[in-house]
């Protein structure tokens, strides 16, 4: 370091550390600005990737067919003479696999029963679909096997379970080949999950699958209540998507009454949405440092007036108005890095205590955010301190000398 340089930056430092008590209020006011950026991101970026996490473990190049067209106009010709959505059925479904860019189809129905056995009995959700689900959803099985591999308007009477609900109904007994009372009908376990957590509303440890044609019986329904279907490749997804809607379009009498959504797609809104909030309270929280910057302007004005006699002095040596700048600027600029790298600190040690608190969610900062709070509270200290700077070189020598 030049030995000017070096002069510079021990002048400063030792000007911060003569007022103890104003220097720490202002490295508080720009600490707080700092974490609550690196914080508030971190909450928003955190939101985004467990969403995009979430949508991961639903699959991958998956196309989700719902039945109904999406209005936007709320009311439409259909509704008012009391027509309903056409049906999914196990014939749509089909249909869907007759494409060679499909790579496996899932048909859904959803309910919920009461299953006993023995004594123990309880209301649980139960997920009608077939043998290609597993595959899709990148489920394991932790004991037995999943649901077969028939066709799918075969109604067998075998359910896989989840963990919690082996644990809750047959507790250290061994539940594999056991009986389960759902609803009026029985089902033989053949399977127990190994998959853990909630994905998309589904909590896989506590729902009970069984064969899609079992539960269309089981729930007194012919419909579906979606239609999952896995493109072989990302590049074919918007091939397979609008395959899906000319057939289901051809089998229902030329009506478009579904709605075919991608995976992709969903993720690209909510990323957007997201991205956009990450934004927005990344914003709020810098506004924050603007206070601190007005913070450190009137506190350097303050210190100006109380140190026109050291400035005198140094003005009487010789000093120029430049060097009296530049000195003001230095010890502002030290300031704010202090203040930044300290706000620094605790911010990531509050997206810590964040991530610690809910493990699921990935609280961390973006490198844009942690960069850009610190830049400003660099550029702020600098722009804020730039009046009592001037001001202070502007000081008449004898008339500082006085005190006055």
């Amino acid at each position: 370091m030049h030995p000017y340089n070096r002069d510079v930056s021990l002048f400063a430092w030792r000007a911060l550390r003569g007022y103890p008590t104003r220097t720490i209020l202002m490295l508080i006011a720009m600490a707080i600005g700092v974490a609550a950026v690196v914080m508030l991101t971190s909450l928003g970026e955190g939101a985004r990737r467990y969403v995009t996490n979430e949508f991961a473990s639903l699959g991958t190049n998956l196309i989700i067919v719902f039945p109904g067209r999406s209005e936007t106009a709320g009311v439409n010709p259909s509704t008012m003479m009391g027509e309903t959505p056409r049906d999914l059925t196990l014939d749509d479904a089909l249909a869907l696999t007759r494409n060679y860019n499909v790579q496996r189809i899932a048909p859904i129905n959803v309910g919920a029963a009461d299953v006993s056995w023995q004594n123990k009995k309880r209301e649980i959700a139960i997920i009608g679909t077939n043998h290609e689900m597993l595959a899709i959803r990148h489920w394991q099985v932790a004991q037995g096997k999943f649901l077969p591999e028939t066709d799918l308007d075969r109604a067998t009477s075998v359910c896989v379970i989840g963990s919690k609900i082996r644990q809750e109904l047959f507790g250290p007994q061994r539940a594999l080949g056991k009986w389960l009372r759902i609803g009026d009908r029985r089902f033989r376990v053949i399977g127990i999950m190994g998959s853990e957590g909630r994905s998309i509303g589904v909590d896989v440890e506590d729902t009970i699958m069984i064969p899609v044609a079992s539960a269309q019986q089981l729930f007194n329904t012919p419909s579906l209540f979606r239609i999952l279907v896995e493109a072989k490749s990302r590049d074919a997804i918007e091939p397979v998507k609008q395959f899906v809607i000319d057939t289901l379009q051809k089998r229902h009498q030329g009506e478009k009454d579904v709605t075919v959504v991608t995976q992709d797609a969903v993720l690209a809104t909510f990323d957007r949405i997201l991205g956009a909030l990450t934004y927005a309270v990344g914003g709020i929280a810098a506004i924050s440092l603007f206070v601190a910057g007005i913070m450190i302007m009137n506190v350097m004005l303050i210190a100006v007036s109380q140190r026109t006699a050291e400035i005198g002095l140094l003005k009487a040596l010789g000093a120029a108005q430049r060097q009296i700048v530049i000195l003001i600027l230095v010890e502002a600029l030290l300031l704010s890095a202090l203040g930044a790298t300290a706000g620094l600190i605790v911010g990531q040690l509050g997206s810590m205590l964040i991530r610690h608190a809910f493990p699921l969610f990935p609280a961390y900062a973006p490198a844009w955010a942690i960069a850009t709070a610190i830049l400003v509270a660099l550029l702020t200290g600098l722009l804020f301190s730039l009046l009592p700077a001037r001001r202070a070189a502007k000081l008449d020598p004898v008339t500082a000398l006085s005190g006055r």
